[in-house]
């Protein structure tokens, strides 16, 4: 019976499941990946592989709506959020299309040894492991800047999106891309752990939970593959007693609720100002208790269903968990009654060091609010967890928020937005959020052989 299996989280119904790829498919995948990377194609001048991603751009861009129904369909997400996620997958694609020849000039270092400088050339196949959250973005941050440096990629996708996972790697292929520059593969743990073991496999990007980031990497090292990983992640939304406290609490409801609350860099963890604590936490209650749920594809529908019942149920225990550790419930904290995986807006509050929800990713719609009397506590909070992706910094003085921003331990922080993302900007944490940074010009050259070349000066 197959793994994947494509079920609407709003009505529980299957929808369509897919067969697994047998090892001989694997074999085959990869033998014809690694033909490619020895070919002139990934070898040979950049313009052809450019001219892809601008095709792929806009293949995408035209079909914004029909790929958006199939994401809200299959893991929940509200359809007007997935039309956004098919756009930035668009804006990806264009972005390397029109940067990447720009970045991957050599550049030169000045060296008493003589005229030097680093080339950037690909490195052979690699294997990317990628979440249903965002079931076409995570893909389209592996394949625009390894298909603009010339690596053939092999992807595993989660196994409940696996519609995603085929629209998308034809998407590709219609874009004018040779067998092998991308090829979906519905396989286990053990066949992904196989390629990377494979001499042909050079290197491997996981985005997903710590646990499958433990794994890979472990393996990876084994067998001394380059690896990147995004694990998620439990940011701060820090709000000081200066802030704009209505623009904050819109933001940060928006940060908590977007895509049910399934988002590595969603506000988490609210870390208040005493003197703001009482207003904005009315105002968040105030927010939440707005939200509509229902049906994804319905327009007038604010919240959508968790992406699976094995999410629904996670949360459900993992919420109970925090209570009966001593957190208060301020909103919500309980699963909504009837048909699909919709889970209350919830608001947490008293959760000591000592509950296991202070160091927990909560993966759905559950703000923990914490409430501080000082800078100086606000940022040891923050900076006392296992994660550091991203977080959000709110206050009027933005000397005041470059501080703050510059003393949290997390890969991004935006000051007075919520967490965000752009084709342009780096993305990538620190701790146990991972290592590595995919999008802008540091994307490109994770998976590069950044070669030096040195002609003598004597």
């Amino acid at each position: 019976m197959s793994g994947y299996k494509s079920v609407n989280p709003a009505t529980n119904q299957l929808l369509k499941q897919f067969p697994d790829h047998q090892d001989e498919a694997v074999e085959a995948a990869l033998a014809q990946a690694d033909r490619l990377y020895h070919s002139a194609w990934s070898k040979g001048e950049i313009q052809p592989r450019l001219q892809v991603l601008e095709k792929l751009a806009d293949l995408i861009e035209s079909r914004v709506e029909a790929l958006a129904v199939i994401a809200s369909q299959e893991m929940g997400k509200l359809i007007a959020q997935s039309r956004g996620e098919v756009k930035i997958c668009a804006q990806i694609a264009r972005y390397y299309a029109r940067q990447a020849a720009q970045q991957l000039q050599p550049q030169p270092y000045a060296s008493e040894l003589g005229d030097a400088w680093i080339e950037y050339h690909p490195i052979g196949v690699i294997v990317a492991v990628e979440p249903w959250n965002f079931p076409y973005y995570q893909l389209m941050r592996v394949l625009a800047p390894n298909l603009a440096l010339g690596n053939p990629v092999l992807a595993k996708h989660a196994n409940n999106v696996p519609q995603c996972a085929e629209a998308f790697a034809q998407l590709v292929e219609e874009a004018g891309a040779p067998a092998g520059a991308w090829t979906n593969l519905f396989i286990s743990n053990q066949q992904v752990a196989d390629l990377i073991a494979d001499d042909r496999v050079q290197g491997v990007a996981l985005t997903g939970s710590e646990r499958a980031g433990s794994a890979v990497a472990q393996q990876a090292g084994k067998y001394l593959k380059k690896s990147t990983l995004e694990l998620g992640g439990n940011d701060v939304f820090m709000v000081m007693d200066d802030a704009d406290i209505h623009e904050a609490v819109r933001q940060g409801a928006q940060a908590r609720l977007s895509n049910c609350g399934q988002v590595c860099t969603a506000a988490k963890r609210f870390i208040l100002h005493q003197d703001i604590a009482a207003p904005f936490l009315q105002q968040l209650r105030d927010a939440f208790a707005a939200v509509t749920p229902g049906d994804p594809l319905d327009e007038k529908t604010t919240l959508g269903p968790l992406s699976s019942a094995e999410a629904h149920e996670r949360l459900i225990k993992q919420v109970n968990n925090a209570i009966a550790h001593g957190a208060t419930v301020e909103y919500g904290g309980k699963a909504i009654a009837g048909v699909g995986c919709y889970f209350q807006p919830t608001i947490l509050t008293g959760i000591t060091r000592d509950n296991p929800a202070w160091f927990e990713e909560f993966f759905g719609p559950v703000a923990q609010v914490y409430v501080v009397a000082s800078e100086a506590e606000a940022v040891a909070l923050a900076n006392d967890s296992h994660y550091g992706l991203g977080g959000s910094v709110w206050t009027r003085d933005i000397a005041r928020g470059r501080r703050l921003a510059s003393q949290i331990e997390t890969g991004m922080v935006f000051i007075n937005s919520q967490s965000d993302t752009a084709a342009e900007l780096p993305f990538g944490g620190v701790k146990r959020s991972g290592y590595g940074r995919e999008l802008s010009d540091l994307g490109i050259k994770e998976f590069a052989n950044q070669k030096l070349v040195v002609i003598s000066g004597g």
